[in-house]
């Protein structure tokens, strides 16, 4: 029985052993075609390495070039951007950097803060013509698109300084406008509840030196009952179309709060205009 068996035995692996080898024959198609594939595929993800590399490298240029310019002023070594982009919850446009200057007080000249002027001068509804005075420039953007004024003092001082400040350049202001006829007495009573609340709402805290207050006014809404708002940045805002106009305007009546500010503020827009 054994011996009938062993044949069969032999047989099975003889079998057996042929099988393996066809096996082994028929697989190294496939293993060369796997080799292949992973070779493709690695010189693909070498590529795509590369590539990352090259647009990470490239991110970094764009980042580098949009480093914000400064203007300094010279009084004071204090800087300020050339464009200013106020975070807000509402849209505002990007406002470029028109004058920069210091505000004196006594016959010391004691400094007590740069002040930046900036405008939305890419707003579409600005037609001036560029042979128009710089005056006129001033006076026409300010009555017709968005404006900041960035202050940021020379050493600490008190809000309540800063409001005293305010409210002496509006009152005065107001008495110019008057005198000239360009103020009405329904205007005047209307901008005494928007001033009452100016005045209410500066801190009795300190403004830190190199710390910087923007008061921003808004464009013309076009619309009579949505005047004009003054927004003074964490401390709230008036609604009044003379009162928002005319704080503004007071830089530059005369030789302006800030004469520096005015003079570059007239050479910046001597060329500005269509």
């Amino acid at each position: 029985m054994s011996f009938i068996l062993r044949p069969l035995t032999l047989r099975a692996s003889t079998w057996s052993h042929t099988r393996q080898l066809k096996s082994t024959t028929a697989s190294r198609p496939t293993a060369f075609r796997n080799s292949v594939l992973w070779g493709v595929a690695s010189l693909a993800s070498a590529a795509y390495i590369l590539y990352q590399a090259t647009t990470i490298h490239l991110d970094v240029a764009e980042e580098a070039a949009q480093i914000p310019e400064f203007q300094t002023d010279p009084a004071t070594s204090i800087a300020f951007p050339t464009t200013l982009r106020i975070p807000s919850k509402f849209p505002l446009p990007n406002f470029s950097l028109v004058g920069v200057g210091v505000r004196t007080v006594s016959f010391l000249g004691i400094k007590v803060y740069s002040v930046g002027f900036y405008a939305d001068l890419a707003n579409p509804k600005l037609n001036i013509p560029i042979t128009a005075t710089p005056d006129e420039k001033i006076d026409y953007i300010v009555h017709n698109t968005a404006c900041v004024l960035r202050i940021i003092p020379t050493r600490s001082t008190s809000y309540s300084h800063l409001r005293d400040g305010f409210m002496r350049a509006l009152m005065g202001r107001m008495q110019l406008c008057l005198k000239r006829g360009t103020m009405t007495q329904a205007e005047e009573a209307e901008a005494q509840s928007p001033l009452r609340k100016l005045k209410s709402m500066f801190p009795t805290t300190a403004l830190s030196k190199n710390t910087s207050l923007d008061i921003l006014l808004t464009a013309p809404t076009g619309d009579p009952s949505r005047p004009r708002s003054l927004i003074f940045r964490d401390m709230g805002s008036v609604e009044n179309d003379w009162v928002a106009t005319e704080f503004v305007m007071a830089y530059f009546e005369g030789d302006g709060i800030s004469p520096p500010l005015k003079q570059t503020t007239i050479e910046r827009l001597k060329s500005f205009g269509w």
